[in-house]
C-alpha cells in the first residue's frame, strides 16, 4: 500500500523589498474623522444655535440665551403662518420661491440657445462669452439704482416679475459659463451624426444635445435658485412691500421695542430649508455639471 501524503499549503512570505502591512491605518484615522466632526460643529453652530432658539418660549430666551434648559415650544412657526408675529411670512416664503424659480426658468431659457450657438455655431467670435461673464466682475451695486430708476419709470417697482428680471440678469452670466464649459465637453460627432440623418439645428438641440447636458442644467438651476434665494440687495432696493422675500422679511422681526429672537429664528430656519434640501438633492448633478469642460484632453 502506498501512504498517502498529507500536504499542507505553503505559507506564503511577504517578498523582500515590499513594506509590512500597515494594520494600524485604520485605528489613525479616528482623529480625522473626529477633527472633521469637531470643524462641522463649529462652522454650523450659529444654524444649530438658531434651531434651537426657534424652540424655546421667549422667556427662556430673554432671561438665559445660552441656557441648555429644554422647554420646547412650536409657538414661534405657529406665529410666523397665523400672524401671530405681526407680518405676513407666508407672502415673504412665497415671494422668494416665485422670484427663485422664475429666475431659474428664463436663465435656462436664455442660455441653452445662447450657450449653443456661441460654442456650436460660433456666433459672437471668442469675445462675445468672454464679454458676457465679465458681467459677473462687476459689483452688483453697480446696477441696483439704474434698476431703480427704470422700474420707477415702468412702473415695476415692488412687483415679483421685477425681481425676477434683476435676477436673471444678474445670474445670466454664470448660467452662460456653466453650459458653454459643458457644451465644449461633448463630442460634436454626435451632433454630426444627427444632422446627417437628417436633423436640423432646432431638433438637434432639442433631442441631442439637452439630453446630454442634464448634469450642466440641474447645475445651473441649482446655482441660479440658491443665488436669487439669497438675493439681499436687489429685494430690498426694487421691494418694499408686495415683492418683499423673506431674507428682508425676516429682518421686520427687529422691532423698536426689541428683537423677536424666537420668531427670526424659526423664519431663519425655515428659509434656509428649501435652498438645502434643492441642493442636497441634486449635489450629484451639480458636482458633474460644475467639473464639465474643466478637464480637456
Amino acid at each position: 500500500m502506498t501512504e498517502a501524503v498529507l500536504t499542507t499549503p505553503a505559507q506564503t512570505s511577504v517578498p523582500a523589498g515590499l513594506p509590512p502591512r500597515r494594520r494600524s491605518e485604520p485605528r489613525r484615522a479616528w482623529w480625522k474623522t473626529a477633527l472633521v466632526t469637531v470643524i462641522a460643529i463649529l462652522i454650523n453652530l450659529p444654524m444649530l444655535n438658531a434651531i434651537y432658539t426657534s424652540f424655546r418660549p421667549d422667556g427662556d430666551i430673554s432671561r438665559a440665551p445660552l441656557s441648555l434648559h429644554l422647554h420646547l415650544t412650536l409657538g414661534h412657526y405657529r406665529n410666523l403662518f397665523n400672524g401671530g408675529s405681526g407680518y405676513d411670512f407666508s407672502r415673504y416664503f412665497l415671494n422668494s420661491v416665485l422670484i427663485s424659480l422664475g429666475a431659474v426658468v428664463l436663465v435656462l431659457v436664455l442660455t441653452i440657445p445662447a450657450g449653443y450657438a456661441i460654442v456650436r455655431l460660433g456666433f459672437g467670435g471668442r469675445y462675445l462669452l468672454r464679454g458676457v461673464t465679465a458681467l459677473r466682475l462687476v459689483p452688483a451695486i453697480f446696477f441696483a439704482i439704474p434698476f431703480f430708476l427704470l422700474y420707477n419709470s415702468l412702473g415695476l417697482y415692488d412687483t415679483v416679475p421685477s425681481l425676477i428680471l434683476a435676477n436673471t440678469f444678474l445670474n445670466l452670466p454664470l448660467g452662460l459659463l456653466v453650459l458653454a464649459g459643458a457644451l465644449r465637453d461633448l463630442p460634436v460627432e454626435i451632433e454630426e451624426a444627427a444632422i446627417m440623418d437628417g436633423c436640423g439645428v432646432y431638433r438637434t438641440l432639442r433631442s441631442v444635445v439637452l439630453p446630454l447636458l442634464a448634469p450642466a442644467l440641474v447645475a445651473v438651476a441649482v446655482l441660479v435658485f440658491l443665488f436669487s434665494w439669497s438675493d439681499y440687495l436687489f429685494a430690498v432696493i426694487l421691494s418694499s412691500s408686495n415683492a418683499t422675500p423673506v431674507t428682508v422679511g425676516a429682518a421686520n422681526f427687529v422691532t423698536s421695542t426689541g428683537i423677536r429672537w424666537g420668531d427670526i429664528s424659526a423664519a431663519t430656519v425655515l428659509s434656509v430649508l428649501p435652498p438645502l434640501c434643492f441642493a442636497v438633492f441634486a449635489q450629484r448633478a451639480l458636482v458633474s455639471g460644475l467639473s464639465a469642460g474643466a478637464v480637456k484632453g
